[in-house]
C-alpha cells in the first residue's frame, strides 16, 4: 500500500535449514502458493475480481511506470519460483534505468555477512566465495541460480546489495527459548526489545494458521507456535530495520526489497515497521506480489498489496 511516511554442529545447521524452509515455505505456501499451470488462464481473469482493492499488472513497463518514484519497493516473491525471479530481476533493471541510485535490500542474507557482500561487489572475492563466505547453502538454501542473475546485475552496475536478515543461530534459539533467552552479545545483531512488536493481531492469526497447517502433521504445540510467530516477527523488525537505517543515510537512494509474500501481505510483515521507523519522513512504499494468492479466504476487503502480477 502507498504510504508517506546444545545440538551437534551437524544438527544445528540441518535445524536452521529446516526452520528456513519452514518459515519461508510453510507460512508462503498457507497463505500464497501460486496456481497451477492449468489454472493460469482463469486467474488472468479473476485476478481483478478476487482482489478488487489491488492493481493486477502483467508488463514490467506498465509496473514501473507507476512505482518508478516509489522510495521503498517490495518484490515479494515465492522463493522456489524461477519466474519470480525473472521478473524481480528485470523490474530492477527497468528501475534502474531510470534511476542509477538503487540498492537491493535482501531477506536471503544475513545481517553479519555485509561485508562479504561488499567485497564481492567490490570485485575483491569470486561469485563461489561469496556463496561460501556468506554461508549461503546452510543459512538459505534455495537454489543459488535463482538469485544468481540479480546479484550479477548488481555488480556489473555498482549496486549496494543489502543483507538485512537476523542470523540463523539467534532465529533458532528465539524460536525454541524466547527472546530472553538471548545473551548480550547476540541481542546486539536485533532491534531493541522495545521495537520487537508482534501486532497486529490479523497477522499473528495469519501465522499462526500457516503453524497449525504444519502442526496438523504431527511436529509442533501451541507454546512452540508463538515462538515460531516470535521468531518470524523477528525477521520482519530486524529486516526492517536494516532497510530504514539505509534510508537515513541514504535519503536519495530508491530500496527494491527481495523478500518472501508472506513478509509483505497486507504490509503486516516488513512495510508498516519501516513506516514506523520512518515516521515524520516523506517516504513512499509499494508492495508488489510476484504471483497470485491462490487462498480464497483471504480478506477481499482489505488491500493485500498495491499490485499482484497477474501471469
Amino acid at each position: 500500500m502507498k504510504k508517506s511516511f546444545t545440538l551437534s554442529t551437524q544438527h544445528s545447521v540441518l535445524y536452521t535449514h529446516y526452520l528456513t524452509r519452514v518459515f519461508a515455505l510453510t507460512l508462503g505456501c498457507f497463505v500464497l502458493c501460486t496456481l497451477p499451470a492449468g489454472a493460469l488462464q482463469e486467474n488472468a481473469k479473476t485476478c481483478e475480481t478476487r482482489f478488487p482493492l489491488s492493481k493486477c499488472v502483467n508488463s514490467v513497463t506498465q509496473l514501473v511506470s507507476q512505482i518508478a518514484r516509489t522510495n521503498v519497493i517490495y518484490l515479494g516473491e515465492t522463493h522456489d519460483s524461477a519466474k519470480d525471479h525473472e521478473n524481480q530481476l528485470k523490474i530492477i533493471q527497468e528501475l534502474h534505468k531510470r534511476n542509477k541510485k538503487i540498492a537491493i535490500a535482501m531477506e536471503m542474507f544475513q545481517r553479519p555477512f555485509q561485508n562479504v557482500i561488499n567485497e564481492y561487489l567490490a570485485g575483491k572475492i569470486t561469485e563461489a566465495e561469496l556463496v561460501k563466505q556468506t554461508e549461503y547453502e546452510q543459512r538459505w538454501g534455495f537454489d543459488w541460480n535463482l538469485y544468481a542473475p540479480i546479484v550479477r546485475f548488481a555488480k556489473e552496475n555498482k549496486i549496494p546489495v543489502l543483507a538485512i536478515n537476523t542470523p540463523s543461530e539467534i532465529t533458532r534459539k528465539v524460536s525454541r527459548q524466547g527472546l530472553e533467552s538471548l545473551t548480550s552479545e547476540e541481542r546486539k545483531q536485533i532491534p531493541p526489545f522495545s521495537e520487537i512488536r508482534t501486532s497486529p493481531e490479523e497477522y499473528r492469526k495469519m501465522v499462526l494458521a500457516a503453524f497449525e497447517a504444519h502442526q496438523s502433521a504431527g511436529h509442533g504445540n501451541s507454546k512452540s507456535a508463538e515462538r515460531f510467530f516470535l521468531a518470524q516477527v523477528l525477521w520482519d523488525e530486524t529486516m526492517a530495520e536494516s532497510i530504514a537505517n539505509f534510508i537515513k543515510t541514504n535519503r536519495d537512494y530508491q530500496v527494491v526489497v527481495l523478500a518472501g509474500q508472506g513478509h509483505v501481505v497486507y504490509d503486516y510483515g516488513i512495510p508498516s515497521r519501516v513506516e514506523r521507523r520512518l515516521s515524520g519522513k516523506q517516504i513512499t512504499q509499494h508492495s508488489i506480489l510476484l504471483s497470485p494468492p491462490d487462498d480464497d479466504s483471504l480478506p477481499s476487503n482489505k488491500q493485500i498489496a498495491d499490485f499482484i502480477w497477474r501471469q
